[in-house]
This record gives C-alpha cells, structure tokens and sequence, in this order.
C-alpha cells in the first residue's frame, strides 16, 4: 500500500526546534515513496477511535483510522512485568528495524494506550519523543510529578532518562520517534512508580 501522504502528513507533525524532530521529519520524506507492508488488519479498540474522531484530534487521525494497520502491544520487551502492563496499549512501528518499512536509523511508529492505565517507569538508550495526536494522558519523566499532554503536547526523553506514562478518562494516541541507539537490549522496565 503506498504510504506517501501518510507519511508526508507526520513530517509535517514533526515540525519543533529539536534535532530529533528534524531526523524524523527527513527519514519520513526520504521514505515516503517506499510501499508498506501491511497484514489483514487488526483494529483499534472503540476508546481510541472516539479520542481520534474528536473535534480537537489532530487531523491526520482520520487518514491514520483509513489504514488498515495490525494493531498490537509494543514488544519492547520479553518480561512477564512489561507483558502485563502492556495489554491496553496500541502500537505499530511504521519505519524502522522491525518497521513497516525498514530503517536503522530510527525507530517511528504510532502508539497509544487506553483510558485508566498506566506504564511504568522505563529506560532505554535512544533518545526519543512522543508527540500527541489524539486525546490526552500524564507524562512523568525523572524525579518530576505526572504532567498532562493534549493533542500536539510533546514528552522529550533524553538517553536513558527514567519515564512512564498514564491516562485518565480518555485514551489517547500519539507519534513517537527513537534516535541513535536503537537497540531494545536495554530497554528496562521497572514497574509502576512509588507515588
């Protein structure tokens, strides 16, 4: 299936001061006449189509509802912990080394998670950063309280920065982008937070 205005549309998402933004917004342009490699299709729950038909929804969320993605938990990790607190997520990598079309310079792809969960506290050695597309959730990164993302809120994680993330009443989904390590050997995942 062609991907150009898919991914020409998220170019236009990554649009920030940050070098990571700019990586991003190049590697979808450069790859934006590669096809993707799609399965049958396995779709999102009600709780994400709902945050992504709002009126305050990004507008890519409409194209992004079109296609017919095979949506799953991430597998970053193999941890019986990591499979427990993953159940209510939404993910599909769309340019990368397990992506729909392949890289190894980042790591980009759709992800979401539904109402009242929560994600615990994990690290890894990319840098990365999530931007909001559709409905809202807490973001907590380092020492610092849970702090709210809506629609085009971002979440920056240096290196090896500790985070989590969780939801409250809405679901939400959002792009995300992992630069110069892409490796998940040592991704960790330490559980909920103490709070």
């Amino acid at each position: 299936m062609p991907n150009k205005n898919l991914f020409l549309k998220l170019a236009e998402v990554f649009n920030g001061n940050l070098k990571i933004e700019r990586l991003a917004s190049q590697e979808l342009i450069k790859n934006a006449h590669a096809p993707l490699t799609l399965g049958l299709g396995k779709p999102l729950a009600s709780d994400f189509i709902n945050a992504m038909q709002s009126e305050h929804a990004h507008p890519i969320c409409s194209l992004i509802r079109e296609i017919p993605f095979d949506w799953t938990p991430p597998e970053t990790s193999n941890s019986k912990l990591y499979k427990q607190h993953s159940i209510f997520k939404a993910h599909v990598e769309l340019l990368g080394p397990d992506g729909l079309v392949h890289s190894n310079k980042v790591r980009l792809g759709l992800y979401g998670m539904l109402p009242n969960s929560e994600y615990g506290i994990r690290t890894h050695p990319a840098e990365e950063i999530y931007i909001m597309l559709a409905g809202d959730c807490l973001w907590k990164r380092g020492a610092q309280a849970y702090q709210l993302a809506g629609v085009g809120g971002r979440s920056y994680h240096p290196s090896m920065l500790p985070h989590a993330t969780k939801t409250e009443q809405s679901a939400f989904m959002s792009v995300y982008l992992w630069a110069g390590d892409l490796s998940k050997k040592q991704y960790s995942y330490d559980g909920l937070p103490d709070e």
